[in-house]
């Protein structure tokens, strides 16, 4: 469709909208949930580790404090997904310049076969080449760790000096030994190469698990592997140049690993995902980065809030980015909503929302104040029409951010300018509409960040500061669409 928003705001003016006069919704006196976590520092790179119920999400923290030590470890402990207890830094920086550790990068949390608590960790220093090296420590509560500098070791000949770190590390039972993944490089092209041990403390090269097959040469950051069913799972994401998580599937954890038609879980908006099991559900943890000078229309930024996906096993093995169903559970209360205006055009039958596909239509909402789900069935679509969500609407109803879905184009994109038309979205994800009567949709909502679940399928996380606190709206552009069981709950 190649007409520009000016022109589709020319229409709308022609339009009559109707006011509804709804009152805003009563506050919820309920606690409000959290949902995407950060603390005083901002979430950067994930280390999740779940054990006896609780889930333990280390992250680098990115504290912005100007110091010369930066990225401290710290931990955000949760047993529902939607309450989380924030333990502050575990494991500090090195104390000045001469250490290793000046600043802390990527690692993982493990437990050995006699019950102790691991954290192997990239040491990384500007000063120094070369610049980055393994670390280690140990705890016996998860807490409070030790550092073993005797423990600590650099590349191999074959690796770049410079690029080797995210440590991934977990026992092989078939081998009866421990092996440590690592984000590396060879001279051609980034690789995840693997390490062994058998007592955790001293390691030996074992060569190249994988290279990379997107033909980017990029490294390949925060691997992760593990068994989930009948099949292995190795995750990584690429630090050049769409920067999103992919994942590859294999019998072995040695592979050979195949690429599955559809290898992400989500958008760009989502970075630094690592797997981990309760041994019943599998989740991907990552998070969302904040916008350069906080401003939605801004590129991203490095570290935000902590973003967990439920992951599901389809029969062929594939994996799919769904709702976490915790985090459904937990925001259950209903919320009163009706519409405060609409494009006459809308017609409305026993709660379905039914746009004429002409032009610009908008059903408007007041704004939600409080961390949110919104459920919604969606059927009608075709043709070159698009339809979405809509938040912080100017005064001629045209929002600032959009979740849009674009059928003919077989995409489910992110705009983060009014230009919804023309432009290129900020984010997207391919969602295949066809052989399909309706979509279920879901969209959670808390402190600037949104993420899209479309038919338990795929997710398509953003950064929103607006989306809480502006109203919103359903939309359509061109496209007659039926909006059902429309719902909200916080």
């Amino acid at each position: 469709m190649k007409k520009t928003v000016c022109i589709l705001l020319a229409a709308l003016m022609l339009l009559t909208l109707c006011s509804c006069g709804a009152e805003k919704p009563q506050g919820s006196e309920h606690e409000e949930a959290v949902i995407f976590p950060k603390s005083d520092a901002l979430v950067g790179d994930t280390m999740p580790f779940f054990e006896n119920g609780k889930m333990y999400i280390y992250y680098l923290a990115d504290q912005r404090d100007g110091k010369l030590g930066y990225h401290p470890w710290a931990l955000l402990r949760t047993e529902d997904y939607w309450n989380y207890e924030d333990l502050g830094v575990v494991l500090p920086y090195g104390a000045d310049a001469h250490d290793q550790d000046i600043a802390l990068g990527t690692g993982c949390v493990m437990k050995d076969k006699q019950g102790g608590y691991h954290a192997f960790y990239t040491g990384h220093n500007d000063y120094y080449e070369p610049k980055e090296a393994i670390m280690h420590a140990t705890s016996s509560d998860m807490l409070n760790w030790t550092k073993i500098p005797g423990d600590t070791f650099v590349a191999s000949d074959a690796y770049s000096k410079n690029d080797f770190r995210d440590p991934y590390v977990f026992y092989v039972e078939e081998e009866q030994r421990y092996w440590m993944l690592l984000t590396t490089r060879t001279p051609e092209t980034g690789v995840i190469v693997k390490y062994c041990s058998t007592d955790l403390s001293k390691w030996t090269d074992e060569g190249i698990l994988f290279t990379d097959d997107m033909g980017y040469a990029t490294n390949m950051e925060c691997p992760s592997l593990l068994k989930f069913g009948s099949k292995w799972y190795l995750c990584f994401s690429d630090q050049w140049p769409d920067r999103v998580v992919h994942y590859r599937v294999a019998d072995s954890p040695n592979g050979p690993f195949t690429k599955p038609e559809q290898d992400t879980f989500d958008s760009n908006g989502f970075y630094a995902g690592r797997l981990e099991t309760d041994g019943e559900r599998l989740y991907l943890v990552g998070w969302n980065g904040t916008k350069i000078g906080h401003d939605d229309v801004n590129d991203y930024d490095w570290g935000g809030n902590a973003v967990v996906h439920q992951l599901v096993q389809k029969e062929d093995g594939t994996l799919r980015a769904v709702a976490n169903e915790k985090v459904v559970k937990g925001l259950d209360h209903p919320v009163e909503m009706k519409p405060v205006k609409m494009t006459d055009t809308v017609k409305v039958n026993k709660g379905d929302l039914t746009m004429s596909g002409k032009l610009f239509e908008m059903v408007r909402y007041e704004a939600l104040e409080r961390t949110s789900r919104i459920e919604a069935d969606i059927s009608g679509f075709s043709g070159d029409g698009s339809f979405g969500f809509a938040f912080a609407p100017d005064v001629e109803n045209v929002g600032a951010m959009s979740l849009v879905f674009s059928p003919a184009e077989k995409l489910v994109k992110f705009y983060n300018i009014e230009n919804v038309v023309e432009e290129d979205p900020q984010s997207s994800m391919p969602f295949d509409f066809s052989g399909r009567d309706k979509i279920h949709v879901t969209l959670f909502i808390g402190d600037g960040v949104a993420s899209l679940y479309v038919d338990n399928e795929l997710a398509l996380t953003a950064r929103m500061y607006h989306s809480l606190g502006t109203d919103w709206e359903l939309f359509g552009v061109n496209s007659g669409v039926t909006w059902s069981n429309v719902a909200v709950f916080d």
